[in-house]
């Protein structure tokens, strides 16, 4: 059963009255016509003066200092709103990542020390070797920005490409992946697609090997016991395959069906989806990281919703 009318709104006013103003804007821009600056403006208010993201715009650390990672998901929603690479934000950002030491070639660092100092997950927590947990999470999708949005024959644009070179050498040669990884380097061949032809030239190997290689680990990173979907953080179809012209969508059809009737069940009468993870050593926090992410997963839910026709409305 689609998702209805009446509960498309219950959880629009949700949205209006817990979530972030970002998520608020979000929802506006892109089931209302709403404009890209209130958006742009909303992201802004995570920027710091060397152009990187903090301030828990990832909600589950909340260090105010810029990182890699939040920089990650601040580029996600500029490249969400298909942002103007001129803009003023956009190229502190791109100055940031320019000018952040990778802690090894290709590769920025996914967790600081001073996440430890502020509220956070404890996935989010900084330890000596941390970084083989995460590998090229999130480097190579912001490598990917950099390329789209550096100036052409800049340093922006040349760090993106030999940064891509490390990534796609480590991604040929795995068995296996992380789902967020997974999703890191989805997103960055889509970034990169306009740019195929000089892929092709850089690379060892070409954009489509590369896509056939990540659509294989996809496949065998998806959860396909429907049953055990409730029960924990799971690797979902809907986490990958965001829309039916997805490559995937035709060998994951049923199961994608599948996942969207999940969605609608479990949304609460309320109109909002809970997460399925928690924190521990932070209990005063957590619970605003929560809504905060109860936010964001219904801006992204009823965009995948909708971009399946399953909103009746």
């Amino acid at each position: 059963m689609k998702l209805s009318k009446g509960m498309f709104q219950k959880i629009r006013s949700w949205v209006t009255g817990h979530a972030r103003p970002l998520e608020m804007a979000r929802w506006e821009y892109l089931f209302e016509n709403g404009s890209q600056d209130q958006v742009i403006r909303c992201v802004e208010a995570f920027q710091n003066e060397d152009g990187g993201f903090g301030h828990g715009i990832e909600p589950d650390f909340w260090v105010p200092f810029s990182s890699p990672m939040a920089a990650w998901g601040g580029s996600q929603i500029l490249m969400e709103i298909d942002v103007n690479p001129q803009e003023e934000m956009v190229q502190n950002l791109v100055s940031y990542l320019v000018n952040t030491p990778q802690i090894r070639p290709g590769m920025w660092p996914s967790v600081l020390p001073e996440n430890n100092e502020y509220p956070h997950a404890p996935w989010w927590h900084w330890d000596e070797g941390v970084q083989k947990n995460w590998m090229y999470n999130p480097s190579v999708e912001l490598a990917a920005c950099l390329i789209a949005w550096s100036p052409a024959e800049s340093s922006g644009v040349e760090l993106g490409w030999t940064s891509l070179e490390k990534a796609i050498v480590y991604v040929m040669q795995v068995t296996e992946m992380d789902q967020h990884e997974i999703r890191n380097f989805r997103n960055c061949l889509t970034i990169l697609q306009p740019y195929e032809d000089i892929f092709n030239f850089r690379m060892n190997y070409s954009i489509n090997q590369v896509e056939q290689k990540i659509r294989e680990l996809t496949a065998a990173c998806i959860d396909q016991d429907v049953s055990n979907w409730d029960s924990g953080y799971k690797a979902l179809p809907l986490d990958f395959i965001k829309h039916p012209n997805d490559p995937l969508y035709d060998p994951f059809k049923t199961l994608v069906e599948q996942n969207l009737e999940f969605y609608v069940d479990q949304l609460s009468e309320e109109g909002v989806w809970d997460i399925s993870w928690s924190w521990d050593q932070y209990p005063g926090e957590f619970p605003i990281a929560r809504r905060h992410w109860q936010g964001i997963l219904a801006v992204e839910r009823c965009f995948v919703l909708k971009s399946f026709d399953w909103i009746d409305c």
